[in-house]
């Protein structure tokens, strides 16, 4: 008997379509995870694959059909709890359709990046999610552009791609928060945050910037610290910033490494977020929550945007367009936005009466 199809200690497809009584090509349909087979032949192929302890042979099957039914992942910091949350929402979306997936994390490294791209197309994938260290770099775009499949981009912007992508709209939560701090008598905010060769930090930064144009209060650009989401970077550019005769009084920093690293460089400064420094982060960390006081916070939904991105990624293998879903991001005032005692007051319009004469 032909054993194809094994896993090369055990049984065989033939073997499986004989136990559950059925034809080759139930079996083969039920195990593709083909839509059109009923439960009661479903639950005959599985129960008799249970039995038998088959398992298929992976490499045989993506040869014949074209396809390794396996998803590529390319993190930019595989540590940080946010894209952890992506990844674990993107795989569970795509395991209910069958597809398994494979993650790698560039560690912040535009070498790393494409190397990690390269390693996926040699594996064959039938698509990729990638969240990117930098928008501009040829070596990434080349990269990219040699996936044979679709490409998802996680908060990234490429032109002429034709890759679909999840965005977030940091600009209304950065918007809402600055206001917020300008609202509370702040004038001078430092935003730490990400180099401006990605999208999350541009649009960050033009909320920022709106905000102060909407209060009327000119933006003081040295207060700007946008060069890396690293927590040693925000550490050393808090530390810089409060060492400054004329310190900031609020701060806001883009993303849980950011904030992991401005708080550390507070604590170095012993400055009291609340009391000496209003401070919003961008982005949550479920261990933000035992902090006193409770930080003030930008957030998105980690999960929304993992399930949209294997959502976008089939329904681009089924030979769906290129889309851009768009996720909300929600501003959350607490504790650490509260009064600061070295805040400066907001500019107060009086209206002058004329005089008479």
């Amino acid at each position: 008997m032909a054993r194809s199809d094994s896993d090369g200690s055990g049984a065989t497809i033939r073997d499986v379509a004989v136990q559950a009584g059925v034809a080759l090509s139930s079996v083969s349909r039920v195990l593709t995870g083909h839509p059109d087979v009923s439960p009661a032949m479903r639950a005959k192929v599985e129960a008799a694959v249970a039995e038998l302890g088959y398992e298929p042979d992976l490499l045989a099957q993506s040869l014949r059909s074209g396809s390794t039914k396996t998803i590529g992942f390319v993190l930019r910091d595989i540590s940080n709890p946010l894209f952890a949350n992506i990844a674990r929402a993107a795989e569970q979306e795509l395991r209910r359709s069958g597809f398994s997936m494979l993650i790698t994390s560039s560690d912040g490294h535009l070498d790393v990046e494409a190397r990690n791209l390269a390693l996926l197309r040699r594996r064959r994938v039938d698509g990729v999610i990638v969240s990117l260290v930098s928008e501009e770099a040829e070596s990434t775009r080349a990269a990219l552009t040699a996936i044979n499949g679709p490409v998802v981009l996680l908060d990234r912007e490429v032109a002429g791609l034709g890759a679909a992508a999840v965005l977030c709209d940091h600009y209304s939560g950065v918007y809402r928060a600055t206001g917020e701090l300008l609202a509370r008598g702040h004038q001078r905010i430092g935003l730490v945050s990400g180099a401006l060769t990605v999208r999350s930090s541009r649009e960050r930064l033009r909320g920022y910037e709106a905000a102060f144009a909407a209060a009327g209060v000119p933006v003081d650009r040295s207060l700007l610290a946008l060069g890396s989401f690293d927590a040693d970077f925000a550490k050393a550019e808090v530390i810089r910033l409060f060492s400054r005769r004329d310190e900031p009084t609020a701060l806001i920093t883009g993303g849980i490494a950011s904030a992991a690293g401005a708080l550390q460089g507070l604590r170095q400064l012993r400055r009291a977020i609340g009391t000496d420094v209003a401070l919003v982060t961008l982005d949550e960390w479920p261990m933000f929550d035992v902090l006193a006081p409770d930080l003030a916070s930008v957030s998105r939904d980690s999960g929304e945007m993992g399930t949209a991105a294997a959502r976008l990624m089939l329904d681009m293998l089924k030979g769906a367009e290129p889309r851009t879903v768009v996720i909300d991001t929600h501003f959350t005032p607490r504790d650490s936005v509260g009064p600061v005692r070295r805040a400066t007051p907001a500019p107060r319009k009086v209206a002058r009466k004329a005089a008479s004469k």
